[in-house]
């Protein structure tokens, strides 16, 4: 996809056919990062070739890993280093706008006993650190922030790591993962309780690996030294991009779309769940396993949508996927509550201050709060939306024409080849009235 500063949607349309939307971008990243801590080469099909993915294969061919791109991308071979193979870098690892990234990584350079410099996008340079800062630093590594404890992070070399029992005091697979991650490198066991359950990609993907993962319940722990051994991985199509076509369809009459091959883990699929509840019609179909992944067609089709009170618990199982779910809930009849959603306020952008000045554009009610937002459904019109650079935050307001009054432009629009580089000409063939 060329990437658009701007884009143009028309008011209206339905969505139809079958789709298919780009691999997930979370097991993506995990696939090159333990490819590259593992013994042998990694095979990994259908990989996100977005701009997050291609930061984090960047950076690790800049600690010394070949990575290999075949048949048109459809396939990566990632050359193993194993645990203690990675190189220090000779300039800074700059991960653009990914989170995962950087966070992940500084997990592995820290138990690496690098010295490294991770930044990024000035998007990325105002995201927090601390959470994950911190408890690498009670494992024993040095990691200093700007004085705002955000990027860039200089991770300071020759630390040894060992192991902690971590208590994560907001739900976060990214901080989870970085723990664990750095608990492969460290002495004795690492383990990390989650208040709420998040997705469990790393834990899957690390057993796949040969890895041992200990779960209980709400804790997962690892054993240091253990070795990762290479493996071929099916990366599933992405339930985040998937979930603006399931919320396109849920609110656009005459619409009836098939996703293919979605990833369906329960870590996930909060977002099909709060759509349930607002009374939305999907279905899956032809459900399987993929590399120890739960996948399945995902069929959905119009229904009308009534306004809820999103359950707390469901919150963490869809927390990239509300930007989508706040225009599910603006074209619902009735009033829609999110709470304990803090975490919102801290992705690319504040999604909660965004996506409200943007349905207040458009013409719908919205109310506030530090923890969430209220939004009162019904008919709106079209206007033009600053996304300020934030990927979601623009795909979400495309589908948001389906049902709008008039044309909605949306401006600063770059970012959405992030994570899904095709996402105009996917959407234009679904039927949306999309252009640049």
């Amino acid at each position: 996809m060329t990437a658009f500063d701007t884009l143009h949607v028309a008011p209206g349309g339905a969505l139809t056919g079958r789709v298919r939307v780009p691999g997930d971008k979370s097991i993506s990243h995990r696939s090159v990062m333990l490819g590259a801590l593992a013994e042998g080469t990694t095979e990994v099909r259908d990989c996100l070739m977005g701009e997050d993915v291609r930061a984090t294969m960047a950076a690790f061919r800049a600690l010394g890993v070949e990575i290999e791109e075949r048949e048109g991308g459809r396939l990566i071979l990632v050359h193993g280093r194993g645990l203690r193979g990675l190189q220090t870098p000779r300039q800074v690892l700059d991960l653009g706008n990914s989170g995962t990234s950087i966070r992940l990584m500084s997990g592995i350079i820290a138990g690496s006993s690098l010295a490294a410099t991770l930044t990024g996008d000035s998007s990325l340079r105002r995201r927090p650190m601390r959470r994950v800062t911190e408890p690498l630093g009670a494992m024993g590594a040095v990691i200093r922030t700007a004085a705002n404890g955000t990027p860039p992070l200089e991770v300071e070399a020759g630390h040894a790591l060992h192991g902690i029992d971590y208590v994560l005091p907001v739900a976060s697979a990214q901080v989870k993962s970085a723990i664990l991650l750095a608990g492969l490198f460290a002495n004795g066991t690492t383990a990390v309780t989650e208040p709420a359950p998040t997705r469990d990609h790393t834990e899957r993907m690390l057993a796949g690996f040969g890895v041992t993962v200990v779960r209980d319940g709400a804790r997962a722990g690892v054993a240091g030294g253990q070795s990762l051994k290479a493996t071929k991985i099916t990366v599933p199509a992405d339930i985040s991009s998937a979930a603006f076509f399931l919320v396109g369809a849920s609110i656009a009459p005459g619409s009836e779309l098939v996703l293919e091959g979605v990833g369906v883990n329960p870590t996930r699929t909060g977002v099909i769940d709060i759509l349930g509840l607002m009374g939305a019609d999907i279905t899956a179909e032809n459900a399987r396993e993929v590399g120890g992944e739960p996948v399945a067609d995902l069929r959905v089709k119009y229904a009308k949508l009534r306004g809820i009170d999103v359950p707390p618990a469901l919150v963490p199982l869809a927390i990239d996927e509300f930007p989508a779910l706040f225009i599910a809930a603006a074209a619902a009849e009735g009033v829609t509550t999110v709470r304990e959603a803090e975490e919102l306020r801290h992705k690319e952008s504040d999604r909660i201050a965004t996506m409200a000045a943007g349905l207040e554009t458009l013409g719908v009610p919205v109310e506030t709060r530090p923890d969430g937002i209220r939004i009162t459904g019904g008919p709106y019109g079209g206007g033009r939306i600053d996304s300020h650079g934030d990927h979601r935050i623009a795909m979400s307001f495309a589908i948001a024409a389906l049902r709008a009054g008039a044309a909605i432009d949306i401006a600063d629009c770059a970012n959405i080849a992030t994570s899904f580089p095709d996402f105009v000409p996917l959407a234009r063939g679904a039927g949306l009235g999309i252009a640049p």
